[in-house]
């Protein structure tokens, strides 16, 4: 699923390091979980998988579509602006789905994406390619425990491995705003009850070691500047 700040092309690089020690039975969680893009990809026999998210949207989204829930076909410009303005009226599921995946680039409304010509003369229809994507990421969810809370009221299984890809430090575009600080403290703090916690991030306090970093074209740069493609270098941390 597209989704801001998705790692989906990085998750078999980060997970060869995230999983590398996992023992079995181990729980994974990501309190971040956003499109879905890195936990599809953790083996479930190993252990279980947790996934949070604050955006109650994308959450109940991929909780109906692992349940078998059929979204809509063809979802128009009007029903797509119908849907913006009065989404307390429409389940939250219906609203995750046009909010994200009838949407450009992944951005929460960020602009409405159906059908359309291209330069050689072809349609591209950017809802059905969304709707496969995602139906395809669903066949690896099926045992997900999921969740809607902030990260901070998440209680955890004893010594869980813990992947965070928050909201980038400087970053906009997201749903709700993020306080970078609070968070590397929370981590700090999950660091010292025993479990393993890695950050996906830009740069990270000096207390905190990267572990993993690759050069990458993005929607979004390390200033915190949303548009076109700048390169930033992605990195994987963790408390030194």
């Amino acid at each position: 699923m597209k989704y801001m700040g998705s790692k989906q092309r990085f998750a078999k690089e980060l997970l060869q390091i995230i999983l590398a020690d996992r023992q079995n039975g181990q729980a994974y969680v990501e309190p971040f979980v956003g499109g879905f893009n890195m936990i599809c990809n953790v083996p479930s026999e190993h252990g279980p998988r947790y996934a949070n998210d604050s955006n109650k949207y994308v959450v109940a989204l991929f909780k109906a579509l692992v349940a078998g829930w059929e979204p809509p076909l063809d979802v128009t410009r009007e029903q797509y602006a119908n849907v913006k303005t009065n989404m307390f009226d429409y389940p939250d599921y219906i609203v995750g789905y046009i909010g994200f995946c009838c949407s450009y680039s992944g951005k929460w409304f960020g602009g409405y994406a159906g059908k359309t010509n291209t330069a050689i003369g072809t349609v591209r229809d950017y809802q059905d390619e969304s709707l496969r994507n995602i139906k395809k990421q669903c066949e690896n969810l099926k045992d997900v425990w999921f969740n809607d809370k902030s990260y901070q009221d998440l209680i955890f299984p004893d010594n869980s491995i813990i992947y965070c890809d928050p909201p980038y430090e400087g970053t906009t575009g997201y749903k709700d705003a993020f306080d970078s600080n609070l968070f590397w403290d929370w981590v700090r703090t999950q660091h010292n009850k025993g479990h393993s916690v890695f950050v996906s991030e830009y740069k990270a306090p000096l207390d905190f070691e990267c572990i993993w970093e690759k050069e990458a074209k993005s929607s979004l740069s390390a200033n915190g500047d949303i548009g076109g493609n700048k390169v930033s270098v992605e990195r994987l941390f963790r408390i030194a």
